[in-house]
C-alpha cells in the first residue's frame, strides 16, 4: 500500500461550486487551444494561398500549442483542481519539461514571427534572399534545441534546484507538482526565453511601425486628396501591432516577473491562488495566438470561412483563385479597368530603397 495514500490535502481543495466554475472555465480555455490551432493547421494545409514561409512559422506556433493543449493543459487542470499530483514522480518531471519546453518554444516561435515580419518591411526588395527556407528550417530547430535545453536537460539533471538532487524525486507524501527554480536557472532561463525576446520584438515592433507610418505619409503625399486607403492600412497597422505586443506581454511577463522572484528570493514564496493565475495567464496565450495571427490577417480570415463553408457543405472549394478574383465582376461592367489588381504606388525613402503600398500589406502580415 502507498504510505502516502491516507496523506491528501483537503484543506486547500476547493469547495465544489467553486471547483465546477473554476472547471470550467478551464475546460473552455482548453477546447479553444485546441480548435483554434487544429484550424489554424487545416487553413495551411489546404489552401495554397497561405503557403509562405511566414505561415510556416505561424503553422510551428499552431503546433506547439496545439501540443501543449493536449499533452500539459489537460494534466495542469487536474492539478489545479484537485491540488494533488497522483501521477508519480516520473511522471511529474516528465511533465513539467513538457509544460517548460513547449511553453518555450510557443514564445520562440512568436519571436521568430517578428523577425521575418522585420525583414519583410524594412528590406522588402531582399527579402527573398534574407529568409529563405534553409534559414526558416535552422531558425526553427535552435528553436526546438533551446527549447530542451531549459527544459528536460536541467530538470533531469537537477541543475534548477538548491543542490544536486533532482526534484520531485524524494521519499515524500507531499503531492505536490511544481517546478523548482534556483537563482541561476531562474536568471538564465527567464533571459534567455523571454526578457531578452522581449525586448528585441519591442523594437523590430517600432521599426515596423514607425516605417509603416512613415510609408503612409508617402503614399498619402503621392494621392493628393485620396488619403484614406494608406491611412486606413497605417490604422490597422497600428492597432495590429498594438494588440500582438500586447496580448504577449500581459500573458508572459506576470509569469516571469514571479518565476524570476522565485528564484531570486526563494523557491516556496509563490505558491497558491497567485502562482495559478499567473500560470494560466500564460497558458492563455495559446489560445490567443491562432486568433491574433489568423483572425487579423486577411487571407487567414478567407480561409477560415471556406473552411467552415466546407464543414457546413462537405464540398471542396476552389482554392486556386484570390479573394479579389472570386470578387469580379462578370461582362461588361468589369472592362475599361484592371479588375483585381491592386494599385501599386511606388515611393523611395531617404536611402533609395523603393518602397510601395504593398509593402503596407507586409506590416505584420496581418492586414
Amino acid at each position: 500500500m502507498d504510505p502516502c495514500y491516507n496523506h491528501t490535502s483537503s484543506q486547500n481543495r476547493m469547495d465544489f461550486p467553486l471547483q465546477l466554475l473554476v472547471g470550467s472555465c478551464l475546460v473552455i480555455l482548453i477546447t479553444i487551444t485546441l480548435c483554434g490551432n487544429i484550424i489554424v493547421c487545416l487553413a495551411v494545409t489546404f489552401d495554397r494561398r497561405l503557403r509562405s514561409l511566414t505561415n510556416c512559422i505561424i503553422v510551428s506556433l499552431a503546433i506547439t500549442d496545439l501540443l501543449l493543449g493536449l499533452l500539459v493543459l489537460p494534466f495542469s487542470a487536474f492539478y489545479e483542481l484537485t491540488k494533488e499530483w497522483t501521477f508519480g514522480s516520473v511522471l511529474c518531471n516528465i511533465y513539467i519539461s513538457l509544460d517548460v519546453m513547449l511553453c518555450t518554444a510557443s514564445i520562440l516561435n512568436l519571436f521568430m514571427i517578428s523577425l521575418d515580419r522585420y525583414f519583410a518591411v524594412t528590406s522588402p526588395l531582399r527579402y527573398c534572399q534574407v529568409v529563405t527556407p534553409s534559414r526558416v528550417a535552422v531558425g526553427l530547430v535552435v528553436i526546438w534545441t533551446v527549447s530542451l535545453m531549459v527544459s528536460f536537460l536541467p530538470i533531469h539533471l537537477g541543475w534548477n534546484t538548491n543542490g544536486t538532487a533532482v526534484q520531485n524525486t524524494g521519499p515524500t507524501c507531499n503531492k505536490e507538482c511544481t517546478l523548482a527554480v534556483n537563482p541561476v536557472y531562474g536568471l538564465v532561463d527567464a533571459l534567455l526565453t523571454f526578457y531578452i525576446p522581449l525586448v528585441i520584438m519591442c523594437i523590430t515592433y517600432y521599426r515596423i511601425l514607425r516605417i509603416a507610418r512613415e510609408q503612409a505619409k508617402r503614399i498619402n503625399h503621392t494621392w493628393g486628396n485620396t488619403p484614406m486607403p494608406p491611412m486606413v492600412k497605417e490604422h490597422k497597422a497600428t492597432v495590429t501591432l498594438a494588440v500582438v505586443l500586447g496580448a504577449f506581454v500581459v500573458c508572459w511577463f506576470p509569469y516571469f516577473t514571479v518565476f524570476t522572484y522565485r528564484g531570486v528570493w526563494g523557491d516556496s514564496r509563490v505558491k497558491g491562488t497567485p502562482m495559478s493565475i499567473v500560470l494560466w495567464l500564460g497558458y492563455a496565450n495559446s489560445a490567443l495566438n491562432p486568433i491574433l495571427y489568423g483572425t487579423l490577417n486577411r487571407d487567414f480570415r478567407v480561409a477560415y470561412q471556406h473552411l467552415l463553408q466546407c464543414w457546413r457543405t462537405g464540398h471542396p472549394r476552389n482554392s486556386h483563385l484570390s479573394p479579389l478574383q472570386n470578387a469580379q465582376p462578370r461582362g461588361r461592367q468589369g472592362q475599361g479597368r484592371q479588375e483585381g489588381k491592386p494599385l501599386k504606388l511606388e515611393v523611395r525613402n531617404k536611402k533609395g530603397t523603393l518602397l510601395t503600398d504593398g509593402a503596407l500589406k507586409s506590416t505584420g502580415a496581418f492586414l
